[in-house]
C-alpha cells in the first residue's frame, strides 16, 4: 500500500478509537443533566456509563476473533455503524430505559470496532520502528480520549445540552463509513473453517458478568452474598471457556497463545496499568468539583494537562520501544506513572490547583501514555499476523477488566477513609473527601509499582522481535492482508 494512503488509514483508525474510548467517559458530566430530563432514580443513573462498560468490556474478546476470522475491515466497518446508530438513538431517546439500552448497543459496536482498528495497524505496518510509530500514535489518541471526554462533555452539555455528547459521534462515524472501504485493506485467517459458538457464549457470558459484578460491587458491598455469587458465577464461565477451548477443533482463543511470555506477561501489566491509571480521571473529576468547587466545564477543562501529558508519552513511548525495546520501555513508563500517582496522594483540602493539580497531572500523563503504547506493542508482539484480532481483543479486554476493577477499588478504599474521617470528628465535607481521594491515589500508585515489577520480567526486545518477525523463507501476506 503507497505510503501517503497508508497514512490515512491510519489517521482514519487513531480518530474512530479516539471516539469509542471517549464515549466512555464523556457523559459523566452530563449525568445529572440525563438524570433531571429523563427522570432517573439516582440509584440507576451510573448504569448510563456502566452500560457502555460492560457490553464493551464483555464483547471484546469475541469481537476481537471475529475480526479475524470474517474479516478485519468488514467488523470495523459493522461495529462503527453499530457505534453510530447507537449514538443517535441514544440522542433521540424519551426515557431512561431506552438510553441505557442504547448505551449498551453503542457498547457493543465498539467492541466489534476496536479490535479491529489495532489488527489492522498491525496488518497495514511490519515490525519495526514503523509501527511503533503507528502503535504510538494510537496510543496517545487512546489516553487523551479517556482524560479529554470530560473536557468536551462539559463543554457540549452547557452549550447545547446533554443530546450533543451522544449526537456528536453521528457525523464522525458517517464520515468514517465512508472512508473505511476507499482506505482500509481486507485480511482475515482463511485457514480456519467454523465458529466455536460455546466458547463465544462462555467467555462473553464471563466477562460481562465480572465486569457488572465489578460496577455493581461498590452498591451491593464487596462482601456481599450478592458480589461473590455473581463474581463465583463469571469465574465459573470463564473456566468452562478454559474447558471448551482445549477440546474443540477452532477454538476461539487457542490456548496455546498464552504460551507466548510476552503476550501473557503484557496482558498481566496491562490490568495492573490500567487499575492503577484509570482511577485517577474518577478522583481528578469529584476532587475539582466536590473539594475545588469547580463547575462542570472548569473541571473538565483542568483535566486538559494529563490529556496532553499523556499524548506527548504515548509518542515519546515509540521511541523508547524501538530504540530500547518493550520492557524498559514499560517499566520506566509505570514507574513515572507511580511517582504522579502518589503525587496526587498528596492532595490538598480545599485545594490549590498549581500546586496540587497540575504537577502530578503532567507526571502521570507523561509516564500513563509512555507504558500504554510500551504494554500494547508487548501484548500484540507474540501473536501470529493470523491471530492479530485475538490478540488486539485480549488487550483491549484486559484493560477495560483493570479499568473496571481499579475503579471499584479505588472508590472502596476512598469511600471508607472518608467515612472514617468523619466518625472521627471531622466536619467538613471536602476535608473527608479529601482524604478519601488521598487514599485512593496512593493505593493506586502501589498498583503501578506493582506493574513496574511485572514489566520487568517482560522478555528482552531481541527475543520478542524474533517472536513477531516471519522466517527469511516464510511466505509473506500480499497488500490486502491474510486472504
Amino acid at each position: 500500500m503507497p505510503g501517503r494512503r497508508r497514512g490515512l488509514a491510519l489517521a482514519l483508525l487513531v480518530t474512530v478509537q479516539f471516539v469509542l474510548v471517549l464515549d466512555a467517559s464523556i457523559v459523566n458530566v452530563a449525568l445529572p443533566s440525563i438524570g433531571r430530563e429523563l427522570r432517573f432514580d439516582q440509584a440507576d443513573l451510573s448504569w448510563v456509563g456502566n452500560a457502555y462498560t460492560l457490553a464493551f468490556g464483555g464483547f471484546l474478546l469475541f469481537g476481537g476473533r471475529v475480526a479475524d476470522l470474517a474479516g478485519r475491515r468488514r467488523m470495523f466497518v459493522a461495529g462503527l455503524a453499530l457505534f453510530t446508530l447507537a449514538s443517535l438513538g441514544g440522542g433521540l431517546a424519551g426515557g431512561a430505559g431506552l438510553l441505557v439500552a442504547a448505551r449498551a448497543v453503542q457498547g457493543l459496536g465498539a467492541a466489534l470496532a476496536a479490535p479491529a482498528a489495532l489488527s489492522l495497524i498491525m496488518t497495514l505496518y511490519a515490525p519495526g520502528p514503523e509501527r511503533n510509530r503507528a502503535l504510538g500514535l494510537f496510543g496517545a489518541v487512546a489516553g487523551a480520549g479517556g482524560a479529554t471526554g470530560s473536557i468536551l462533555g462539559g463543554l457540549l452539555t452547557d452549550r447545547f445540552g446533554w443530546e450533543a455528547v451522544l449526537f456528536v459521534n453521528v457525523p464522525i462515524g458517517a464520515a468514517a463509513l465512508a472512508l473505511a472501504p476507499l482506505l482500509l485493506p481486507e485480511a482475515r485467517d482463511t485457514a480456519v473453517r467454523g465458529f466455536d459458538l460455546l466458547g463465544a457464549a462462555t467467555v462473553t457470558g464471563g466477562l460481562a458478568l465480572l465486569v457488572y459484578t465489578l460496577v455493581d460491587a461498590g452498591d451491593a458491598g464487596w462482601t456481599s452474598a450478592r458480589t461473590y455469587g455473581l463474581g463465583g458465577a463469571a469465574l465459573l464461565l470463564l473456566a468452562a471457556f478454559v474447558l471448551v477451548e482445549a477440546r474443540v477443533r477452532n477454538p476461539l482463543m487457542p490456548l496455546s497463545t498464552f504460551r507466548s511470555r510476552e503476550l501473557s506477561g503484557g496482558n498481566l501489566a496491562a490490568v495492573l496499568m490500567t487499575m492503577a491509571v484509570f482511577p485517577m480521571f474518577y478522583v481528578m473529576t469529584l476532587y475539582l468539583q466536590q473539594v475545588m468547587d469547580y463547575g462542570p466545564v472548569r473541571a473538565g477543562l483542568g483535566q486538559l494537562p494529563v490529556a496532553v501529558a499523556m499524548a506527548a508519552g504515548a509518542g515519546a513511548g515509540s521511541g523508547l520501544v524501538t530504540r530500547f525495546g518493550p520492557r524498559a520501555a514499560s517499566a520506566a513508563g509505570l514507574a513515572v506513572a507511580a511517582a504522579g500517582l502518589a503525587w496526587f496522594s498528596r492532595l490538598s483540602a480545599p485545594g490549590d490547583y498549581w500546586q496540587d493539580v497540575l504537577g502530578p497531572s503532567l507526571v502521570m500523563g507523561l509516564g500513563g501514555g509512555t507504558a500504554f503504547v510500551a504494554v500494547t506493542i508487548a501484548a500484540t508482539a507474540g501473536a501470529s499476523a493470523r491471530e492479530s484480532g485475538l490478540a488486539s481483543g485480549l488487550i483491549n479486554t484486559t484493560q477495560q477488566v483493570g479499568g473496571a476493577l481499579g475503579l471499584a477499588i479505588t472508590v472502596a478504599v476512598s469511600t471508607a477513609a472518608t467515612e472514617d474521617a468523619f466518625a472521627a470528628g471531622e466536619r467538613v465535607q471536602a476535608a473527608a473527601l479529601n482524604e478519601g481521594f488521598q487514599d485512593g491515589m496512593l493505593t493506586s500508585a502501589a498498583l503501578a509499582l506493582v506493574a513496574v515489577l511485572i514489566a520487568l520480567v517482560l522478555p528482552p526486545e531481541r527475543r520478542v522481535r524474533a517472536a513477531v518477525e516471519p522466517e527469511p523463507d516464510a511466505p509473506q501476506p500480499d497488500a490486502a492482508g491474510l486472504r
